[in-house]
């Protein structure tokens, strides 16, 4: 099955050239540095004239009714240029667990907001990863902290997962409910803010929660990384050729030496790979195909923009330079909802 269709095609030029209208390297830069660690104007601008929030959200919570294939190619957009943005964390993450919690109350209540733009965050992990949730349940009672929260110091309203005796529970909490503590903490990739959210005996209301609920939701999210991953891996390549076209050394530009361009084919072949199985995996939601786009796309992403510092010499490590926001997204990325290995062990077993 082909994945760009003419719909998807329309889609991905409108992201991109309001992207490139609004959010070039000093907006992103900017955006990094203000209060909320995202550009709002940008963000109701996607919202608003190209409705990205409601693309997942079925029609009857007031959305569009699209697939995540749809959502893909939005954040292949977005990682294109690293905008700062709660798409991710919002509109994609919380959006889906609501949907694949069942709890139709509880999407009536929020979906709606999400797709106008309302940032909704999931606190899931605790600080060891996403395996075992940072919060617990004792009834309603919420007790803990979830580490490494999208969005988390902003949220409107929270979705907790929790353990909860041998399983684990979702509950919705209000941020402003008495016992509840968030932070923004420091981060390796300054483009995407993460939160720790804790807990001290609030009460949840609690939510519909399938078994597989977790699992279920942890596929949508590694296979949304993967297409960000795919986006910026092609932007930090397009940089990397760029300069190899106009970087001379020796009376000749460096993209004429035989050797640089092995190393940028290899770049090209490492993205083109990344981007087929991200899309396959978006397309067949196949937990399976799922862990190994995230395997193969954060590997590959890392090797890009290792190759991206190399090939543009010194000047990549400067704060100035774009490189480095790449090369800190690729290394952040590669850990968000868990880092390679956790995903090989799980296709192995």
């Amino acid at each position: 099955m082909t994945f760009e269709n003419e719909d998807r095609a329309a889609l991905r030029e409108s992201v991109r050239t309001l992207l490139a209208k609004h959010s070039d390297s000093a907006a992103v830069r900017k955006a990094m540095a203000s209060p909320d660690g995202y550009d709002a104007e940008l963000w109701n601008r996607l919202v608003e004239q190209i409705g990205v929030a409601a693309l997942a959200v079925p029609e009857e919570y007031d959305g569009v009714g699209a697939t995540l294939a749809e959502t893909h190619v939005v954040l292949e957009e977005l990682g294109r240029t690293l905008a700062p943005s709660p798409f991710l964390g919002s509109a994609v993450l919380a959006a889906q667990a609501l949907l694949l919690s069942g709890d139709t109350d509880a999407a009536g209540r929020l979906l709606p907001g999400i797709a106008a733009g309302e940032i909704v965050a999931v606190c899931w992990a605790s600080k060891s990863g996403w395996d075992v949730p940072g919060v617990a349940a004792d009834g309603d009672i919420l007790t803990g902290t979830a580490h490494y929260v999208l969005g988390g110091d902003v949220a409107q309203a929270l979705l907790v997962l929790a353990s909860d005796g041998d399983s684990v529970s979702l509950f919705e909490v209000d941020p402003a409910a008495e016992g509840v503590s968030r932070r923004r903490v420091p981060t390796m990739d300054p483009t995407r803010t993460l939160a720790e959210v804790s807990f001290e005996g609030v009460r949840g209301t609690r939510l519909s929660s399938p078994a597989d609920l977790v699992d279920r939701l942890r596929t949508v999210a590694v296979i949304a990384v993967s297409a960000e991953q795919v986006g910026a891996a092609q932007a930090a390549l397009d940089l990397t050729v760029e300069y190899a076209k106009n970087r001379k050394q020796f009376g000749r530009v460096i993209g004429s030496f035989q050797a640089l361009k092995h190393r940028m084919a290899d770049m090209y072949a490492l993205v083109e790979t990344a981007r087929s199985m991200s899309q396959a995996a978006a397309l067949s939601q196949d937990p399976q195909d799922a862990y190994a786009a995230k395997v193969y796309c954060s590997e590959a992403f890392e090797q890009v923009a290792a190759e991206t510092i190399q090939l543009h010499g010194g000047i990549a490590i400067t704060w100035e330079h774009d490189a480095q926001l790449y090369f800190k997204r690729a290394h952040g990325t590669a850990q968000l909802f868990g880092p390679p290995r956790t995903y090989l062990q799980a296709i192995a077993g």
